[in-house]
């Protein structure tokens, strides 16, 4: 009889080696080589094992009527606000997350909410037993919901019970690590396991036409565990983000076949489950520190939506022979950036100080328009002169200390006034775009230095600020 193939494969990344060895040289890490059998199906030496004799299949040309994919609403709002829309038929979605960030309760909501609207609604669950699903369902007030509920871990049996009787619109598998199929010889939860799994149930979606929605966990960096071949067969990824001390929630769309891939559902943790956040920005400015200097809010655009957010900034002259540059909900080479231009062009001392930024509310902020509001938090920081509470900002700064224009700006600018902001600090080559639509007093920026300049001068003005408070801080190096 035939041996089987046995190599050693990362439990990590996917990558396969011919022999063990300490360290994966594909994702760095250690410990993570396990041995496994590479053959699959089954043990059965090739030459009697029986061969499948191939069928023809009709072939199409490029010419022909293309539909546009039915949707099905979810019932959440921001969830399709995510998605594209809404659900396509056959399509399967893998939402990552932290453990414990509400993963679970987001989809016993929406398989809830799609089963009272008369929808065969069904939730495997590989990690929970039967009752205490029902329990979190009784907490969440969807008892009532005829939700089709087991706890089973084997692909073929899922596959079996699934396909009789009508077809699902919705089918949950929570999660794709715990499930296993006899066609590999590996324990559940190896590379080689989720693989397979994710496969055959990839496949009875695609066949039935069930909307498939997979729960995947995710390793210390952020990463679904499992291999990266599974992001690559399902048509969205959705990631579940938020601090678990915060009552904020935010999905992303990693990758979408469907639909776009910059909006973001906003959601709030309370008691009864996941409420969606129609407003996120009167939500991420609710507890705003006014009047306090290193506060800046700045207008971003997140999908198609525009979202006000507040940036905190605190500067402190440090005790340590490298000052600390720590931030959080932003890009740490973006807060490098204008560090170095505060440095060499507007003359900001800060080789001597401590540097901590923070995006309140816990959402990451990924677009380089925040690069103004992030300077003038700082600088007001470093002046201790606090800014206009009923200003915004936002603008590009690049390397030479120029302020660019960016995208969107009228509707930054209406978000803003919805709001009670009467004021928006912007760039001066995209003033124009703006218009007087929003009915704002702006305050045009052409380069850095006059920001610098404006509230350096507010910060000398202050009170009890002492007469060499601001000055030193501020003097240029070639002065």
């Amino acid at each position: 009889m035939a041996k089987n193939a046995l190599s050693f494969v990362c439990q990590n990344c996917g990558a396969a080696y011919g022999r063990w060895q300490g360290k994966c040289e594909s994702c760095g890490e250690w410990n993570t080589l396990a041995e496994e059998d590479t053959t699959g199906a089954t043990t059965m030496p090739a030459a009697i094992r029986p061969r499948r004799k191939g069928r023809t299949f009709a072939l199409e040309t490029l010419a022909g009527e293309s539909h546009d994919a039915p949707r099905l609403p979810s019932g959440l709002g921001e969830l399709d606000r995510v998605t594209g829309g809404g659900f396509v038929r056959g399509s399967v979605l893998l939402v990552g997350g932290d453990p414990g960030i509400g993963k679970s309760t987001l989809l016993t909501q929406t398989s809830s909410l799609m089963a009272r609207a008369g929808h065969r609604s069904v939730y495997i669950s590989g990690e929970e037993a039967v009752a205490q699903v029902r329990l979190r369902a009784g907490r969440l007030g969807l008892a009532d919901a005829p939700v089709q509920l087991a706890a089973e871990t084997s692909v073929e049996d899922i596959v079996a019970t699934l396909s009789e009787g009508p077809t699902p619109r919705l089918v949950v598998i929570d999660s794709i690590q715990t499930m296993w199929t006899d066609t590999v010889e590996s324990a559940p939860g190896t590379v080689t396991q989720v693989r397979a799994s994710a496969q055959a149930l990839i496949r009875f979606a695609k066949k039935s036409g069930a909307t498939l929605i997979l729960v995947g966990h995710v390793t210390k960096d952020g990463q679904i565990a499992g291999p990266r071949v599974v992001e690559h067969m399902v048509d969205a990824v959705l990631s579940f983000e938020g601090e678990g001390s915060q009552q904020f929630r935010i999905l992303r769309a990693v990758k979408n076949r469907f639909g776009p891939t910059d909006e973001i559902g906003v959601f709030e943790m309370t008691g009864l489950g996941l409420r969606e956040v129609s407003n996120p920005s009167e939500l991420f400015l609710s507890e705003r520190d006014l009047g306090s200097p290193g506060t800046a809010v700045f207008a971003g655009i997140e999908g198609t939506r525009p979202v006000l957010v507040e940036l905190q900034a605190l500067v402190a002259p440090t005790s340590l022979g490298t000052p600390r540059r720590a931030v959080v909900g932003w890009d740490q080479s973006r807060l490098s950036m204008v560090l170095a231009v505060l440095e060499a062009h507007c003359g900001v001392k800060l080789g001597g100080h401590d540097v901590y930024l923070n995006v309140a509310g816990g959402l990451r902020i990924q677009e380089p328009a925040a690069d103004l509001a992030a300077a003038a938090a700082l600088v007001s920081s470093l002046a201790n002169a606090p800014l206009p509470t009923d200003a915004v900002h936002f603008g590009e700064i690049s390397l030479s200390g120029a302020v660019r224009p960016v995208a969107q700006t009228s509707a930054r600018l209406k978000e803003a006034a919805k709001l009670g902001f009467s004021r928006a600090v912007v760039p001066d080559a995209g003033r124009g775009e703006a218009g007087n639509d929003a009915g704002l007093i702006l305050n045009p920026v052409g380069s850095l230095t006059s920001l610098v300049a404006d509230i350096a001068a507010r910060g000398s003005g202050r009170p009890g600020a002492g007469k060499n408070a601001t000055p030193a801080k501020f003097r240029r190096s070639d002065s």
